[in-house]
């Protein structure tokens, strides 16, 4: 069962990480070795990222898991 609040809730927060991190939705799917498309996807919350995923755009700001799901 699909949770599109959590999607969109999820994706304002990478958005919000993502720019005080200084990163372009370019360099963030770089270093978390996902496309730049996906990241906008996820930003947008049209996307359910798999938990692999959550964790590589995580490590890729240079924060942890729990900064980045403490939002939610």
């Amino acid at each position: 069962m699909k949770n599109k609040s959590f999607d969109v809730k999820f994706g304002k927060i990478v958005k919000e990480m993502r720019l005080k991190s200084g990163l372009t939705q370019e360099k963030l799917a770089f270093k978390a070795d996902v496309s730049s498309n996906y990241i906008g996807r996820i930003e947008r919350g049209m996307v359910s990222p798999s938990i692999t995923v959550v964790y590589s755009v995580a490590k890729a700001m240079g924060i942890t898991l729990k900064e980045l799901l403490k939002e939610i």
